[in-house]
């Protein structure tokens, strides 16, 4: 067998963009300066960036700790144009008769700042918002003070939720209850006629077109909502009966979030825009068509039908949507509805960015150089040493099966009781040296064999990061959903290391083991070494992108991690830095997480206290140091969750 050869291509920022995919799931948001630095461009092409690194120092400057969360808040902005945008493009383009009307659906990112900025950048475009409980519709009537605004209240309703989208309605909003269950019905007309106000109502239909990638459930005939064909006959029945047949406004269905290949969205738009072409046709003046949600994010750059991405661009989702819907009209010679999107990952994603620091590495090749070796070793450890000694002339694969062979007898040997632990040690730390030797005859060669690919990745760093996979990353730890991460500078630098991410929580499950990439999964992230100097070990910060959905509101306590710190950044040419920081939020402190457990603070710090008297008493503790112990202890409750550095 001819020896693989080493030859390695320079490297350089463009190789660093290649690497981590930035300049493909990156949007034209993120890239990466001459510096090395990841950059923000909140209005893409159109406008100024924000080096990373710049608003890290800032937050530092502030005393902000680590993890911190990132908002842009112009690339929120940014998204709500794009998407309305898009549907004013295909309306234009198709000859559409009727108009587009987005809401936000609030679940998606319920941050008050949050949904206020999409309002505001939504305005000219009378952009509305979606609810699905009563926590979401009582935040909404009070934001959305548009007249005649739009509000769709999905999800099941109880009569609280029902009199306050009636009171929407007495505010001159335009608020929609969509019906997911039959009896949902009679109740609105029910509430609808005690408070004496006109519901706007909505139907939702259970399509037989399902979705596709991790929500596919969400849809289909079986999902939790919508109502059946026969169902809808019901319905139609009841508000004739009722007198209130002017009173359904809208057609809705949802195939589920992310939903990856377009070909579903088309077959799902045909079918619900037959139903609405067939209720107009029963006499019902409908005004909407809401095609829900499942625009996806291309998380992972690949531009594929791949659970992490999407097969299609927000353009050519608005084209299809718009075409099929009148292409349905035209021929069943209806007119053509207002058409309600509920996009919500596509607007809010990449507006945010979770940055988290590295504390350190785990290295299964760290200690091997404390091992001494002499002349009266077992003989598994000889035939190892003669291994790593003659390597160069050994045929490399061959070389790794038989360390592996020794290792694996090894370990025979110390369950029995036949082998020392000094002896264990020195193979383990043999075998891993050899095992990375072989790895690197491979190293940047077209063919990999796959046991070797499989070796390089057990042969990876476990890099240690201060954040909380439950708290920040829930989707990735639940679903399997990846998320692009890469370091946020030094990529001027070649990452000569292979690592997978692990948390701080003491649950095994807190790791990220899980990478994106244009051909399959990673399991390992390439990272640069960690570097120290004279005042310590030097910072090395990871970014995490496109977290603005979900994660924010969907993380747990889990180890009572809580919120993390947050920064709003806003562009600004007049600063001279491009931008200024609009808001801090700071992340939670102990005694916060404690109380959403039911611990009273001031009840904390009297059995403390308490404690401190007894050892005082027992000469255990004298005054002075009790004292300071506890204020130690009282000062500690309003810290961060998170470590210190």
């Amino acid at each position: 067998m001819s020896e693989p050869s080493s030859a390695t291509p320079p490297w350089s920022v463009d190789a660093a963009r290649g690497l981590y995919n930035i300049d493909r799931w990156g949007a034209g948001y993120f890239d990466v300066n001459s510096e090395g630095h990841v950059i923000a461009r909140p209005l893409q092409e159109k406008g100024a960036s924000v080096d990373v690194t710049d608003v890290l120092a800032d937050a530092r400057a502030r005393n902000l700790k680590f993890p911190l969360l990132i908002r842009f808040q112009d690339i929120l902005r940014h998204r709500v144009q794009a998407v309305n945008e898009a549907f004013r493009g295909a309306i234009g383009e198709f000859n559409y008769q009727g108009r587009y009307r987005g809401v936000f659906p609030i679940k998606v990112n319920q941050l008050r700042e949050v949904v206020e900025e999409i309002l505001d950048a939504g305005r000219p475009y009378s952009f509305g918002l979606e609810v699905g409980s009563k926590p979401e519709i009582f935040a909404a009537l009070a934001l959305q003070d548009q007249p005649g605004g739009l509000i769709i209240c999905n999800g099941y309703k109880d009569t609280a939720f029902i009199r306050m989208a009636l009171l929407g309605i007495k505010l001159g909003k335009q608020v929609i209850m969509v019906v997911e269950k039959l009896e949902e019905l009679r109740q609105i007309v029910t509430i609808s006629r005690q408070m004496g106000v006109e519901p706007q109502i909505g139907i939702r239909v259970r399509l037989l077109a399902k979705g596709a990638g991790k929500w596919a459930e969400s849809g289909g005939e079986n999902a939790k909502f919508g109502l059946s064909t026969v169902e809808i006959l019901a319905a139609c029945e009841i508000l004739k009966s009722e007198g209130l047949a002017h009173c359904f406004k809208l057609v809705h269905f949802h195939i589920g979030s992310q939903v990856p290949d377009i070909l579903t969205v088309k077959k799902a738009v045909q079918e619900a825009a037959r139903y609405y072409a067939k209720l107009r046709k029963l006499g019902f003046e409908l005004q909407f068509l809401d095609v829900g949600g499942g625009l996806g994010v291309d998380y992972d750059g690949s531009h594929s039908a791949f659970d992490s991405s999407t097969n299609y661009t927000l353009q050519e989702y608005a084209n299809d949507v718009v075409y099929y819907v009148a292409d349905v009209c035209n021929a069943e010679k209806v007119p053509h509805p207002d058409i309600v999107s509920e996009s919500g990952r596509a607007l809010v994603a990449h507006h945010s960015m979770l940055v988290v620091e590295v504390f350190g590495s785990i290295n299964k090749t760290d200690l091997a150089e404390s091992l001494t070796f002499g002349d009266q070793e077992h003989p598994l450890v000889r035939e190892l040493l003669d291994m790593r000694r003659n390597f160069q002339r050994l045929n490399k694969l061959e070389a790794f099966h038989d360390a592996a062979e020794r290792r694996e007898d090894a370990h025979s040997m110390f369950v029995l009781g036949l082998m020392e632990l000094q002896d264990k040690a020195k193979i383990e730390s043999l075998y891993w040296q050899i095992s990375q030797a072989v790895v690197e005859t491979f190293r940047g060669q077209a063919y990999i064999p796959e046991e070797i690919r499989k070796l390089k990745d057990s042969l990876g760093d476990q890099y240690l990061c201060n954040f909380s996979v439950f708290q920040s990353l829930l989707d990735h730890w639940a679903l399997g959903q990846l998320f692009p991460i890469m370091p946020v500078d030094r990529l001027e630098e070649r990452p000569s290391r292979e690592t997978t991410l692990v948390d701080i929580t003491c649950d095994s499950d807190g790791q990220i083991n899980k990478f994106i990439d244009l051909r399959d999964v990673r399991d390992t992230l390439a990272v640069h070494p960690l570097r120290s100097n004279a005042q310590g070990p030097e910072p090395y910060y990871l970014g995490f992108f496109l977290m603005g959905a979900y994660q924010d509101i969907m993380g747990d306590l889990h180890n009572l991690f809580g919120r993390v710190n947050e920064v709003h950044v806003f562009l600004e040419p007049d600063e001279p830095a491009g931008y200024y920081v609009e808001e801090v939020i700071e992340g939670s402190t102990i005694g916060q997480t404690l109380s959403s457990v039911q611990y009273d603070e001031n009840e904390l710090k009297r059995q403390m206290k308490s404690q401190m008297d007894a050892a005082i008493k027992s000469d255990r503790l004298k005054p002075s140091e009790a004292m300071r112990l506890l204020d130690d202890y009282e000062r500690g409750l309003k810290d961060y969750t998170y470590l210190g550095s």
